[in-house]
């Protein structure tokens, strides 16, 4: 008897998510035998071999000769072994990230190769997003043309941002780095550009987060629930319940520099007073670290560098003013993880390398019901510099290979620059 509509619908649904099962798995792992995916999956090993060749087929993945290894104790070679690798050597993607120092790009392949990568400093120019705009379009343009040079069509951009972002189209609503209010960076782009590719813009801390996940992943940390927390251009995270990313109904949750830790300080940019940033965000304590000159000279990145120098080296300023700091810190963690609940907390930007003391700080802010469960762990990020970029690349192409035969059409080429 013939299938049904509904029937054929569910059979294609079907084996589009075990094209993905196999798709990512050679993604994650690395080349694969088609028994190693079978036992890794949990397909069949004949609905494995089906699926390959469906995906060699389509140019998604090829077949690679490589020796099988020789028996303990002896020298002789063994036999060919036939493994499989993810392929699409005509498609990248490209991650394109602002931070408060530069525009970087890196464009890589679906398997996780990078292929080129470029940045350039902007200055910092602060309230003025069309000098930085400037900057960030130069950069994707450079990371465009090379696309072009390698043969490669750039079938998803994702442009990270560290700053809170909402709406939709999404645009940033706020950022103390550059002293923004709304500003439409997509946009910005494509003024400048020209067509892009298939584009969308993240807070860094979401896709960062989700990298730090999977690391604790395949650490076998086996953790589910996480607060993300980050500091080097200003403060910011994300939040992550049972392995899903939260975005809250506007895309705001993880702004935590913007929690209003005291009532009576300063009004922040955002509108509200005493946010965590007035008291506690990197500009504030360089300046009281007698640091406010190296910023202007050096830029962020350096002149955090300096301050984390300084005070694990206890110079009496710096230690000063990240004493200062300390307590509004962890009181934030506190607030977000008494609402949260998640097992462990993972800090990043130059937080990382004081995650010590962060720590030692949030263990005397817990309040008395703390104690009686199992303690929430406070550790250093495992990726540094480059966690919201490895995580923008994985997300991306997470989502490619959710659907791995559309690779073989999706986009065309776009133009060079």
């Amino acid at each position: 008897m013939a299938s049904s509509p509904s029937g054929s619908l569910v059979s294609a649904d079907v084996r589009r998510h075990n094209l993905a099962l196999v798709a990512h798995r050679l993604a994650q792992r690395g080349p694969q035998s088609r028994s190693q995916l079978a036992d890794g999956t949990g397909l069949a090993r004949g609905s494995v071999t089906a699926l390959v060749a469906a995906l060699v087929e389509a140019g998604i993945v090829r077949e690679t000769e490589e020796p099988e290894a020789a028996p303990r104790g002896t020298a002789s070679r063994g036999r060919p072994l036939t493994l499989l690798r993810l392929a699409a050597d005509d498609v990248a993607l490209l991650v394109l990230q602002l931070d408060a120092d530069q525009a970087t790009a890196v464009l890589t392949a679906v398997d996780g190769r990078a292929l080129f990568r470029t940045s350039e400093h902007h200055g910092r120019p602060m309230g003025d997003p069309a000098r930085v705009l400037d900057v960030l379009a130069r950069v994707l343009a450079r990371t465009l043309d090379a696309a072009a040079g390698l043969g490669r069509r750039v079938v998803d951009l994702t442009v990270v941002v560290f700053a809170p972002i909402g709406g939709t189209p999404p645009v940033v609503v706020a950022d103390t780095d550059f002293e923004w209010g709304v500003v439409d960076v997509l946009a910005g782009l494509r003024q400048r550009v020209g067509e892009l590719p298939p584009a969308t813009l993240a807070s860094d801390g979401t896709v960062a987060a989700l990298a730090e996940l999977a690391e604790l992943e395949a650490a076998g940390a086996g953790v589910r629930d996480l607060v993300y927390a980050k500091s080097n251009s200003g403060i910011g995270g994300a939040i992550v319940a049972d392995g899903a990313l939260v975005a809250g109904a506007h895309g705001f949750a993880g702004a935590f520099g913007h929690i209003a830790v005291d009532p009576q300080g300063a009004r922040c940019l955002c509108g509200q007073r005493g946010c965590l940033v007035t008291v506690a965000g990197p500009d504030v304590v360089l300046a009281e670290a007698g640091l406010a000159a190296e910023v202007a000279e050096r830029g962020l990145t350096d002149a955090l560098r300096e301050l984390v120098a300084r005070i694990q080296a206890g110079e009496a300023r710096a230690s000063a003013a990240w004493e200062a700091a300390l307590p509004w810190i962890a009181h934030a963690l506190r607030i977000v993880t008494m609402t949260v609940d998640p097992e462990v907390v993972v800090l990043d930007g130059y937080w990382a390398d004081l995650a010590e003391s962060i720590a030692g700080a949030f263990a005397l802010d817990g309040p008395a019901i703390a104690a009686t469960a199992t303690p929430i762990a406070v550790v250093p990020g495992r990726l540094g510099e480059d966690a919201a970029l490895l995580g923008a690349a994985r997300v991306a192409r997470d989502a490619l290979l959710y659907d791995p035969l559309a690779l073989v059409t999706i986009g065309a080429p776009f133009p060079t620059i």
